[in-house]
């Protein structure tokens, strides 16, 4: 296919879909930045780490499958695993094996890693408020929920 038919059989963006296309990628790159810094500076955590333990906090048991936990994340399986291991070294997770599936793999909260959720939970929420939550109208907030729940689940069904 030639240069031009492709450019032909492209709806490009007009200016209102390139304004929100680049307002979103670079607010959610900032956002996520300001977020991971702070969670960095004030308790040693990532963001990626703070949702892997938040995620396990809410589960029965604090254990899930790796492959679970990777796809409620949004994680590749290789960095959840990378992530588990370093979350394992400080002690705030541990990996055991699955009793309904010995091939299967858990991931578990440890005491530690849920005292050290409860420590950075409040911080990481006034950030999430201040950086976001409180910039935002009521009813923004729950369009922005609506929109990223159907974006979500897109994605998800194209996988």
């Amino acid at each position: 296919m030639s240069e031009a038919t492709t450019e032909q059989l492209t709806p490009w963006l007009g200016d209102t879909e390139m304004t929100a296309w680049r307002a979103y990628i670079v607010g959610s790159a900032l956002l996520e930045h300001r977020l991971n810094r702070e969670l960095q500076l004030s308790h040693g955590l990532s963001i990626a780490d703070y949702e892997i333990l938040v995620s396990l906090s809410e589960v029965p048991d604090m254990r899930m499958r790796m492959s679970e936990l990777a796809a409620g994340i949004a994680h590749s399986k290789s960095r959840m695993s990378h992530q588990i291991r370093r979350l394992e070294r400080e002690g705030l997770v541990r990996r055991q094996e699955c009793p309904e599936d010995g091939r299967g793999v858990l991931a578990a909260l440890t005491d530690k890693g849920m005292a050290k959720l409860r420590e950075a939970a409040p911080s990481h929420v006034q950030g999430v408020r201040e950086h976001m939550i409180d910039l935002l109208e009521p009813d923004e907030q729950k369009t922005l929920g609506e929109i990223f729940t159907r974006l979500t689940g897109h994605l998800r069904s194209i996988e």
